[in-house]
C-alpha cells in the first residue's frame, strides 16, 4: 500500500470517454491520484498544475497530434510518459524515435499489461528516500561550492577585474578565488575531478591549501609546497585538479604563473589573435613527483589576462574556434563584467553539462584610466 507521503499522482490525456475511463480506473487501482484530460492542450495545462509522476498520452488527438504533445511535456515535466496508439502499424516507427516518451502500448490493451508496463517503469526510478537523500548531498555541495567564491570584488589601480561562476546541475569542482597584495593580487583558479559533495570537498581543500602558500616570495617553491600538501588527500579519493595559480604586479603589468593541467588561460589584446597559455604539466596528484615550472606575460595597457573553465571549451567543436569566441566576447566588450558575462553567455545554461566559470582581469589603457 502507498503511504500519503508517496502518494503518487498522473495525468490521462485521452479523447476517446471509455477508454480514458478505463485508464483512470486502472490507475486509480494501482494507487495513483488520477485527473485527466480529452484532448493535448488541456493535458498540457493539467500536467503543468498536477507536476504528475505519470502521464498516458494518446497518439490521435483532436487539436494536436500526440508527438508535439510529448515534446511539449518534455520542456518541462520529467514524469514517465506511456504513449498509447490505435495503429499497430505506428508502433514500431514509434519505438524508434526519440521523442521523449518511456513506452509505447497499442490499443486494445489489457489492465494487466498496463499494470505491468507501469511498474516496470517505477521500478527504474529511485525510492523518495534515495532522491531525497541525493538532492540534500547536492544542496550541501552547492554550499560548499559557492562559499569557495571570493566575497567581495577586488579593486586594484590601473585595472579591471571580474569573476562569474555557474553551477551545472550535477555540482562540481570548479572554483576561482582572488585577494589583494599590496603589490597587486594573487589568483587561483581550480576544477576538481568529479561532481557532487566528493569533488566540493577537494575544491575546498586547494583553496585552503592554495592560500596558506600565497605569501611565499618564490611561487615555483610556493606551488611545489601547496601541491606537495593536497597530494595526499587526492591520492586518497583517487582524484586530481587542473590549477592555474598566478600573481599580478600591478606596476609592471607582469603576472607570473604556474598551470598545471589547466590549458585554458588566454592572453588579449585589443587587437589581433589571441594567445592560449601553454600548461605547465600535468594537473596536480596526476603523476607523483611532478614539477610545473613558472611563466610570464605582460600585460601591457588595454591587454586582458582571461581564464576559463573547460564548460565553455565543451560548446566548442575545437580549441581554434573556442579560442576564436572567447577573444571576440573579449574585445567587443567594454569592462570585464561585460566580457566575463558575455563568455558565460557562450555556454548557455540549459545545454551545459559542467560548471562554467569565467575570471577576467583587463589592464586599463590610457584612456580608460583617465575616464
Amino acid at each position: 500500500m502507498v503511504s500519503p507521503s508517496e502518494s503518487r499522482r498522473a495525468v490521462v490525456i485521452e479523447d476517446d470517454p471509455d477508454i480514458r475511463g478505463l485508464l483512470v480506473r486502472v490507475l486509480a487501482k494501482q494507487g495513483f491520484d488520477v485527473t485527466h484530460a480529452g484532448a493535448g492542450l488541456p493535458g498540457v495545462e493539467e500536467v503543468r498544475r498536477r507536476k504528475p509522476d505519470l502521464v498516458t498520452l494518446d497518439l490521435n488527438l483532436p487539436d494536436l497530434d500526440g508527438l508535439e504533445v510529448c515534446k511539449l511535456l518534455r520542456e518541462f515535466s520529467d514524469a514517465f510518459i506511456v504513449m498509447l496508439t490505435a495503429r499497430a502499424d505506428e508502433l514500431d516507427k514509434l519505438t524508434g524515435l526519440d521523442n521523449g516518451a518511456d513506452e509505447y502500448i497499442s490499443k486494445p490493451f489489457s489492465p494487466r499489461e498496463l499494470q505491468s508496463r507501469i511498474n516496470a517503469l517505477f521500478r527504474r526510478r529511485p525510492s523518495a528516500a534515495a532522491e531525497s537523500a541525493a538532492r540534500g548531498e547536492l544542496e550541501r555541495a552547492t554550499e560548499v561550492q559557492q562559499s569557495l567564491l571570493p566575497k567581495e570584488d577586488i579593486r586594484v589601480d590601473g585595472y579591471d577585474v571580474a569573476g562569474n561562476f555557474r553551477p551545472s546541475r550535477n555540482v562540481g569542482g570548479d572554483f576561482y578565488d582572488w585577494y589583494q597584495t599590496p603589490e597587486g593580487l594573487h589568483l587561483t583558479f581550480a576544477d576538481a575531478m568529479g561532481k557532487g559533495m566528493g569533488a566540493a570537498l577537494i575544491a575546498a581543500t586547494v583553496r585552503a591549501v592554495m592560500r596558506s602558500t600565497g605569501q611565499r616570495q618564490d611561487l615555483d617553491a610556493g606551488f611545489a609546497s601547496a601541491s606537495k600538501a593536497i597530494a595526499t588527500d587526492l591520492d586518497s579519493s583517487n582524484s586530481f585538479v587542473t590549477l592555474f595559480h598566478a600573481r599580478l604586479d600591478a606596476a609592471s603589468g607582469k603576472v607570473s604563473y604556474v598551470d598545471a593541467g589547466h590549458g585554458l588561460a588566454l592572453h588579449i589584446q585589443p587587437v589581433g589573435p589571441a594567445e592560449r597559455l601553454p600548461s605547465g604539466g600535468p594537473p596536480v596528484g596526476a603523476w607523483p613527483g611532478t614539477q610545473w615550472p613558472h611563466a610570464e606575460l605582460e600585460l601591457a595597457p588595454g591587454d586582458t589576462l582571461v581564464v576559463v573553465s573547460d564548460g565553455v571549451l565543451d560548446v566548442f567543436a575545437s580549441v581554434e574556434d573556442f579560442t576564436d569566441a572567447v577573444q571576440a566576447a573579449t574585445q567587443s566588450a567594454g569592462s570585464a563584467q561585460e566580457a566575463s558575462s558575455a563568455i558565460l553567455a557562450l555556454a548557455p545554461a540549459e545545454t551545459a553539462e559542467d560548471d562554467v566559470t569565467v575570471v577576467v582581469v583587463r589592464r586599463l589603457s590610457s584612456e580608460d584610466a583617465a575616464a
